[in-house]
């Protein structure tokens, strides 16, 4: 199998980590998951600009450009022999001794990974919806920064998966705030309602796209903060991300959400969504 290790694509039994490198201490890292469909990436710009976005705003420096970058995946792809999944990919600040909370000095070299997984698109349910929980949102405040430091969005699934659930709607307060790894919507009275970006939630791109269907449907959205209340009085509600792409909800605890069989928004944005796929990376066989 084929990784990135540094700026080169290597065999991943020659990728070794040094035990004082930052993203193992410190969990100082971020990360990115681009999808991919026919072998061609979906939303690639987006992502990759997002990625640097998250270095940015810890103040960590890039080893190398956009360009270059979207140049190293693309050939790691075409390394691979997966049709459909996603790339994941990694940087952390790089290898520091002694051991300091501090950031370290600028000549330490920030250190990108990255692999490929094949995967399909989980149609069944794309059609059937998940299942969900909520759960008090317990983790930082800098949630728009896609880093690697993830314990409390783990920890958040955990409690989701022990109640047999897919997924944790997050809600600080009573204000609904997005899901332990993805975002999330609600449908009212024919429009939509989403969290505004901002520190609370990780911008999505999947988001970006579902609004712009949403706008190419004369669908209206608002992005302002509800309620636990409000969500589960909700005609529909519905996750977005690059791997669930636009997931209908069909549960969350005890309140169930059944799909319309016509007029349902969630499922005009899924058609809409599968087109802006195959506009990009062909054909949807599966």
């Amino acid at each position: 199998m084929k990784v990135i290790w540094g700026n080169e694509i290597v065999d991943r039994n020659k990728v070794t980590i040094d035990f004082e490198d930052r993203g193992y201490q410190f969990g100082d890292g971020v990360y990115e998951v681009i999808s991919f469909y026919n072998r061609t990436y979906f939303c690639m710009e987006e992502h990759i600009d997002r990625f640097f976005s998250s270095a940015k705003k810890i103040e960590m420096r890039m080893p190398l450009s956009k360009s270059e970058l979207k140049e190293l995946i693309t050939d790691l792809l075409n390394e691979s022999e997966a049709t459909d999944g996603y790339i994941y990919i990694q940087m952390t600040r790089g290898n520091a001794s002694p051991r300091d909370h501090s950031y370290p000095s600028q000549d330490v070299v920030p250190l990108l990974t990255g692999s490929i997984a094949a995967a399909e698109r989980d149609t069944d349910k794309l059609k059937k919806g998940i299942k969900t929980t909520l759960e008090e949102d317990i983790r930082w405040l800098r949630c728009d920064i896609k880093m690697i430091s993830l314990l409390g969005n783990i920890m958040l699934k955990h409690e989701a998966h022990k109640k047999n659930a897919d997924e944790a709607i997050l809600h600080r307060g009573n204000i609904v705030t997005e899901c332990s790894s993805s975002n999330v919507a609600m449908v009212k009275d024919g429009a939509i309602y989403t969290h505004p970006d901002g520190n609370l939630i990780l911008p999505g791109i999947t988001k970006i796209v579902w609004k712009a269907c949403a706008e190419q449907l004369n669908i209206p959205v608002y992005e302002r903060p509800f309620t636990t209340e409000e969500l589960l009085e909700a005609d529909e509600v519905f996750c977005s991300s690059t791997t669930k792409e636009v997931m209908p909800v069909n549960q969350i605890d005890d309140k169930v959400f059944e799909l319309p069989e016509s007029g349902s928004l969630i499922r005009l944005l899924q058609s809409c969504y599968e087109k802006k796929v195959v506009e990009q990376c062909g054909d949807l066989t599966n």
